[in-house]
């Protein structure tokens, strides 16, 4: 810990934000990086924290609370998805906006890192309720963000409409419309076709080319999907559906479910599409949630929270690729175990393999500051060729380093950032 830090900062003593600064220690261990010019590098630009009054249907008036995080402004804007969840924290927003920032950096996109969001469970507000904490946040924001500032965009608990509300708000205090201030909009604001399939697509796009590498036919394979969101839904039925897998476990928080001759991922779909969550679907063998991930398959997509592969399991995944849906879904000290299985589990580090939705979103930035569109078609191959490209220099550093693929994704975007900030200096 540095000096002046004190253990009780709600952002470094955050156990999310000391998973980020173990895994920066060991990518600066590697690139050997002086010690302040680390704290320089892992500490946030700024954290800004908010109380968000609103009045509930019944009339009370409830405070609840908003964070943002951006890490550094370095190369351009920051740029970050927004989280409704009541269990987020600044220290959770802060780690998540430090990996946003690598992840950027690795995908080659002029951004540095941000996250942030309410500390709300948004099923538990009316669509009112919901408008109105929506509006009253990004209000709040409107002196902390902006095209060339902060850009926002969904993330587990938001979606195009809440996008839509800040848009709106900031363009109404703005005096005109302004799409480019948030990504992930309806396309009648100026959204992309595909925003919403992107990092599911990015990381079935990964997984295929992880077992090309390996010689394995994807179409002889069988998979596992935790979580059913709008990542893991899209990359299971990508899966199931494009790459020909028999998709064999599938999970929410409701419910684990797993069966070897495969489940219906479109019937699974159109149930959770009728009650919101996976629990009731009628396939599958229900399972014990802390097994589930251990079960065998060629491929594992944790696709849901932080620090499900922990020491307790790393030792246990029986799959042949672990792709990192999620951010942040393995600990530190799992990292140290699958690191000594090198030669049986491929694992796509998760600032590679989740990083579809900000390069789509990337696109759709682009496009609203020009008032140019592209086509699905152009948006989809330009996203493959970022993702070739970052895979292939994250597999060409691994190879010739000797250095597992969290190791060598990670320093190839803390390397970039460094970059950055050496050639900028210090002001004044």
């Amino acid at each position: 810990m540095a000096n002046g830090d004190s253990p009780s900062d709600p952002i470094y003593s955050d156990p999310v934000f000391q998973m980020a600064m173990q895994q920066f220690e060991v990518i600066a261990d590697h690139l050997q990086i002086p010690e302040g010019t680390r704290r320089r590098l892992i500490y946030p630009k700024r954290a800004v924290s908010v109380a968000l009054p609103i009045e509930r249907d019944n009339g009370e008036v409830h405070v609840f609370h908003g964070y943002r995080v951006q890490h550094h402004l370095s190369i351009g804007p920051t740029k970050g998805g927004t989280r409704y969840s009541p269990d987020l924290t600044i220290g959770e927003s802060a780690a998540l906006a430090v990996w946003m920032s690598w992840k950027c950096a690795l995908a080659g996109l002029p951004y540095g890192g941000a996250k942030g969001g309410i500390r709300v469970d948004p099923r538990s507000l009316s669509r009112r309720e919901l408008e109105v904490l929506s509006r009253r946040y990004m209000q709040e924001m409107i002196p902390f963000v902006g095209p060339q500032m902060d850009v926002m965009a969904p993330d587990m608990g938001t979606n195009e409409q809440v996008m839509a509300w800040f848009m709106d708000t900031y363009s109404v205090h703005m005096g005109c419309a302004l799409g480019e201030i948030v990504t992930g909009k309806p396309v009648s604001l100026g959204g992309v076709q595909g925003r919403r399939e992107a990092t599911g697509r990015g990381v079935i796009y990964l997984i295929e080319r992880a077992l090309n590498m390996l010689k394995i036919t994807p179409s002889e394979c069988t998979a596992i999907v935790q979580g059913f969101g709008n990542v893991g839904s899209v990359t299971a039925a990508g899966l199931a559906y494009k790459s020909g897998m028999k998709v064999v476990g599938l999970s929410d928080h409701t419910v684990a479910l797993y069966d070897p001759n495969g489940l219906d991922v479109a019937a699974a779909d159109r149930h959770v599409a009728v009650h919101g969550v996976l629990e009731g679907f009628e396939q599958g063998e229900r399972v014990d949630p802390n097994e589930f991930l251990t079960l065998p398959c060629d491929v594992l997509v944790p696709a849901a929270v932080e620090r499900v592969i922990t020491e307790e399991n790393a030792g246990r995944l029986k799959c042949r690729i672990l792709a990192e849906a999620a951010n942040g879904p393995t600990t530190p000290d799992a990292d140290k175990i699958l690191d000594q299985r090198w030669d049986e589990l491929f694992v796509i580090p998760d600032i590679l393999c989740n990083a579809g939705g900000v390069i789509v979103s990337y696109f759709e930035w682009v496009q609203d500051l020009q008032n140019f569109f592209w086509s699905d078609v152009e948006i989809t191959d330009r996203l493959y060729r970022i993702l070739e490209t970052a895979f292939t220099a994250m597999v060409k550093r691994s190879k010739e380093r000797r250095i597992p693929h969290r190791t060598a994704a990670v320093s190839l975007g803390v390397e970039r950032v460094l970059a950055a900030r050496q050639a900028r200096g210090i002001f004044p």
